[in-house]
């Protein structure tokens, strides 16, 4: 029974750093715009803060050493044939404490290798990026300047980093913002995928709190739990052990395509030149996120 709920413990653990990696990168402060041709040709666009959801905290140490001891309690003493109790001897005493004091250390010693199993964990969820390294920051926007389309990328502490990024190309292929090295498991911001039909679907996951809803309750509580895992922030980016960081801006997309369905609030804006504008402000009530299907010229 002990080595079952262990397992499913330990599964449930993994289960959770698992949610966690999905969520570890989102949008803080943004402006964002796609420009969608009828030919298939695009131009993207993102300025504003990606945010490292493992340091967008103020620290809280839940490793072993950091978790003082549970008081000593003195338990009734009992004589063993009769069952009466009495009051307890200093060796009695003293046997208690001895066994209290195992017990302290065993769960401190499972503690400590829960905390080492859970950063191993963490550490490849983040491409071996440390998220109790000082250096994890520097680290993270280093890889992500070294990537095609980053103008800029500056570390602003608190696990925000703004960027300017930008790409251009024509959709023979799906394209997903932002894509990062080493670290597959990213919501996507936007993301186009191009179907069979000439039609391309635009979807911008990261771009509302529905993103994050399914875990978030208890995200702040999961990252205090484990061992090198930060607490995130909440709207704006602030950083608190309150939510997850939730984005803030604007995403506008033009197109000289055909608009089959969108889900923004007025709908497309004629802006000469044969285009047509849709718009979505993004912010802590954005429940639903942005999304249109514009059809392509085959």
């Amino acid at each position: 029974m002990k080595t079952s709920r262990k397992f499913a413990a330990a599964l449930g653990a993994a289960a959770m750093l698992l949610v966690l990696a999905g969520c570890m990168v989102m949008p803080g402060k943004f402006t964002s715009d796609l420009a969608l041709r009828r030919d298939g040709t695009f131009t993207f666009h993102y300025k504003g803060e990606i945010i490292l959801a493992a340091l967008a905290q103020g620290s809280k140490s839940t490793k072993a050493d950091a978790i003082p001891p549970e008081p000593f309690e003195q338990q009734p003493c009992t004589d063993p044939q009769t069952d009466e109790a009495h009051d307890c001897s200093p060796a009695e005493i003293a046997q208690q404490r001895a066994k209290w004091n195992h017990e302290q250390k065993a769960k401190k010693a499972a503690k400590a290798n829960e905390d080492v199993q859970n950063r191993k964990m963490m550490q490849a969820f983040m491409g071996g990026i440390d998220p109790d390294d000082p250096k994890a920051a520097a680290a993270f926007a280093q890889r992500l300047a070294r990537q095609e389309g980053y103008a800029s990328v500056v570390s602003k502490g608190g696990g925000k980093f703004e960027v300017d990024y930008s790409a251009s190309g024509r959709l023979d292929h799906d394209f997903t913002f932002p894509t990062i090295e080493r670290l597959p498991m990213v919501m996507p911001f936007v993301s186009l995928i191009r179907r069979a039909d000439g039609s391309v679907r635009v979807d911008a996951p990261a771009f509302s709190t529905a993103a994050a809803n399914p875990v978030m309750p208890g995200l702040g509580a999961m990252a205090g739990a484990m061992s090198g895992m930060k607490e995130s922030g909440k709207a704006g980016a602030k950083p608190s052990s309150d939510g997850p960081p939730i984005a803030e801006g604007t995403f506008t997309l033009r197109t000289d395509g055909q608009i089959l369905a969108n889900n923004t609030d007025e709908g497309p804006q004629a802006e000469g030149a044969g285009l047509s504008r849709l718009d979505w402000k993004v912010d802590a009530r954005t429940a639903t996120a942005p999304t249109a299907l514009i059809k392509l010229a085959k």
